[in-house]
Formats: structure tokens, C-alpha cells, sequence
């Protein structure tokens, strides 16, 4: 592997600041008009982009914040059962607040805070629909060539055109 420059290693430890090649070149002391050509510039270069997984993967290793363990936490939060919180009484005439002993981690994980204002107690957790959004980004979900090879064409008068479905097969169709 190819030895890296000193300002090469500044622009190393800056990527990882915010992974933003731009102002890691900038603030490595490249030229702020070039930066944003010279950053992606320097994330081609094989020596960077090794020095870079291998700082990433210390980092990792040192504070042991995974991947795998953010997208466990945002399942505990987009997952966790929000009704286990505070439960309305049968009659609907008040509502019963569960002991924070009693909750599960997960159930822990996803709330957010408890507070008393001047209208009751007030239970919060964090937002479970962007905990979903953040999950179905990680797994694909939503981007639109996952989203086209999920989708089933289900046209059977084009099928039958094209002579793939044996019409006399089919009953109904007769």
C-alpha cells in the first residue's frame, strides 16, 4: 500500500468527522475552489479509501457502535408496543401510567421522556415513523429500482396476447 501524505492522513481523520470529502479536503487544507473535485479525488485513491475503512473499522472496533447495532436500536424504537406505556381504564374515565420498572429494555429503548405539566403526565417516545422510514432506507425499500422489481405484473390479456397463458386452460375464458 501506498504511503500516505500528512495531508492525506489530515484529510483521513477529517472524513470521518462527518464523512463529507468536501470539508475534510477543505479543512485538510486544500484549496477551498478545488475542494470539491480534490475530496472525491482522494476517496478514488486506493491508499485513502484503505486508510479510511481501516480508521472506520478501529472506530468501530473502539467504540463499539456497529451497524448492526444502530439498526437493532432503531428496531427497538420503530417496534416497541407504545400502549405499554399508559393504559385508559375500561370505563375510558382515566388513564393508569405503567411503572418505568416494569418496562421492558426494548420498551425503555423507545421512550423518549416523562414529564408532568400542568395538564397531567405527559409519556413521549422517540418517533417511530421515522425510525421506520430510516429502516426501509437501510433495507432498500425505497428506492425505485427496489420498488419496480417488487412490483408483480398481473395482466393476464397481455399474457394471453403474448401467448404465454394457454387460454383453454382456463375455464372462464372460454
Amino acid at each position: 500500500m501506498a504511503r500516505l501524505t500528512q495531508r492525506q492522513k489530515i484529510f483521513v481523520q477529517e472524513y470521518l468527522v462527518d464523512l463529507n470529502a468536501t470539508q475534510a479536503a477543505i479543512r485538510a487544507g486544500y484549496s477551498k475552489k478545488t475542494a470539491d473535485r480534490i475530496g472525491p479525488e482522494l476517496l478514488g485513491k486506493a491508499c485513502v479509501s484503505q486508510a479510511i475503512q481501516k480508521a472506520m473499522a478501529e472506530r468501530a472496533q473502539r467504540t463499539q457502535i456497529t451497524q448492526d447495532r444502530v439498526v437493532a436500536e432503531l428496531a427497538r424504537i420503530a417496534f416497541a408496543d407504545r400502549g405499554a406505556f399508559a393504559r385508559v381504564t375500561d370505563d375510558g374515565s382515566r388513564v393508569t401510567l405503567t411503572d418505568t420498572d416494569r418496562l421492558t429494555d426494548d420498551q425503555r429503548a423507545a421512550l423518549a421522556g416523562v414529564k408532568e405539566t400542568k395538564y397531567g403526565i405527559e409519556v413521549s417516545t422517540y418517533d417511530k415513523v421515522r425510525a421506520l422510514e430510516l429502516l426501509g432506507k437501510h433495507l432498500g425499500m425505497f428506492d425505485a429500482q427496489s420498488t419496480r422489481n417488487l412490483q408483480q405484473e398481473n395482466n393476464l390479456l397481455e399474457a394471453i396476447r403474448a401467448q404465454e397463458v394457454h387460454t383453454d386452460a382456463i375455464p372462464e375464458l372460454e
